[in-house]
């Protein structure tokens, strides 16, 4: 296994969604997400566990940091599990979110209980649309918006999904004194996109423990062609299909998702 770079946490923002019982859930959204978009799944899993979600660097209220990797993602996470004495927590990682907790899980074995991967596999990607949503990101000048649905507007004719520019718009904060503002830090994530889309495993990597992998059946994010390689890393994985879900089964099939999370892996 290659010799780790080393990295410089920051100190993560998060989300106590409150319950009782170990170990606690630890969720960490994918690109352009936050601890906001787990607020409906984390006060529902709540009823049985204590769970947390946090923002990772660059996203939602965490700290702006030039580095965008995945080791620097992976050091912030258990930097945040260290000074809460949490471990080991069960991880639910969701798109960019799951290629971390991949990495937690097979680094750092003893701060995970349980994986769970939400709609990604160990393998590359190039994430259809993203480059195309970046750059009209970049082109949307934010300064005279007058509202989030000014900016779905503007946004419409470069971005065909009304699901994706509802979204991307809920990262626009206000600023004092009037406009508005991304939430996220944009010129870093836009660098590092083709970073981030490849597989931070490597041959070696590998988590013994209990692992769950939901995909959705309407997302093409996790094929039948890549089980071999979930089961290579993660040899104990079962992978769940949730037939009403997309790229988003939290949101697609909550109901679904929040049984598969709480039912025996």
């Amino acid at each position: 296994m290659p010799t780790a770079p080393t990295h410089s946490a920051v100190p993560l923002f998060h989300r106590d969604f409150g319950g009782t019982g170990d170990p606690p859930f630890v969720i960490l959204h994918g690109m352009l997400g936050s601890s906001r978009n787990w607020q409906t799944v984390g006060r529902e899993l709540a009823a049985g566990r204590r769970v947390f979600a946090l923002d990772l660097r660059n996203h939602g209220m965490s700290p702006h940091a030039r580095d965008m990797s995945y080791g620097a993602m992976v050091v912030d996470v258990v930097a945040w599990m260290d000074a809460r004495g949490i471990a080991p927590a069960e991880l639910i990682g969701h798109s960019m979110g799951g290629k971390v907790a991949m990495l937690i899980a097979c680094r750092h074995a003893d701060r995970v209980h349980r994986l769970v991967a939400v709609d990604i596999a160990p393998r590359d990607y190039s994430w259809p649309g993203r480059r195309e949503e970046f750059e009209a990101m970049n082109g949307l000048e934010v300064g005279v918006l007058r509202s989030r649905a000014d900016a779905e507007s503007r946004l419409e004719g470069l971005i065909p999904s009304w699901a994706m520019r509802k979204f991307i718009a809920t990262s626009l904060e206000r600023v004092p004194g009037g406009g508005w503002r991304w939430q996220f830090n944009l010129p870093v994530l836009a660098a590092a996109v083709s970073q981030l889309e490849r597989n931070p495993l490597v041959p070696g990597d590998r988590f013994d423990g209990p692992a769950l992998f939901i995909a959705g059946a309407r997302s093409a994010y996790v094929q039948q062609a890549d089980h071999d390689a979930i089961r290579a890393h993660f040899p104990s994985a079962r992978i769940e299909t949730l037939a009403e879900s997309g790229h988003n089964p939290h949101v697609d099939a909550r109901e679904a998702f929040v049984r598969a999370v709480t039912s025996p892996t």
